[in-house]
């Protein structure tokens, strides 16, 4: 394996989802690679799908250029592919390394550094295909006359028959109660019908 050469200091990440799930196992492996107890983030009881980390964001708060994240595996820092990729992007414009010891990738090497940039092409084609397949949903969807958004509370003829009943003269919680729609539904679209009557 090819020498690493840093002038900062060893700051270590751990993550767990549940109980003790893994924890020992990132301890044992910080151990073995020099990162102090005292410089170690722990998030306990996170899944890697929440953006709430309070112990990464301390350590993302915390680092200085030449410093190298240690962590037992990529996957303990990251939502995903993309999220991972941008994560080290940030922090390699900040001078910051990252080691991955199960995953032997090590940013303060020649090699490491190359692994890190196929693993932001990686990233960037992920996102290709996510972007790729929600346009290809989304036209899906409007060949079979479904639209993206919330589906409307009033159609064409509710929005009619409560503009007709409150121009009678009747009260917009009765017009609610008839439509079996919300009151502040009947002031939005009777108002929005005025307004458009006004504007002409």
């Amino acid at each position: 394996m090819e020498p690493s050469t840093t002038t900062g200091h060893l700051l270590g990440y751990i993550r767990v989802s549940t109980g003790k799930q893994d924890e020992q196992l990132q301890r044992d492996a910080l151990d073995h690679a020099g990162v102090l107890k005292r410089n170690r983030y722990i998030d306990h009881g996170i899944s890697g799908a929440k953006k709430e980390r309070p112990a990464l964001d301390a350590l993302l708060a915390d680092l200085a250029t030449g410093d190298v994240v240690t962590v037992y595996k990529l996957d303990r820092i990251g939502r995903s592919t993309a999220h991972v990729a941008a994560l080290i992007e940030e922090l390699t414009q900040r001078g910051v390394h990252i080691r991955s010891l199960s995953d032997g990738l090590d940013s303060t090497t020649p090699t490491g550094k190359a692994m890190l940039q196929m693993l932001a092409i990686f990233a960037e084609l992920e996102r290709s295909f996510i972007q790729e397949r929600t346009m290809a949903g989304l036209a899906a969807a409007r060949a079979q006359g479904r639209v993206g958004g919330r589906p409307k509370k009033v159609n064409d003829a509710k929005h009619r028959q409560a503009q007709t009943l409150r121009d009678a003269g009747e009260s917009v919680p009765d017009i609610a109660k008839t439509l079996g729609v919300s009151v502040s539904t009947v002031y939005r679209v009777t108002k929005a019908a005025r307004d458009s009557l006004d504007a002409n």
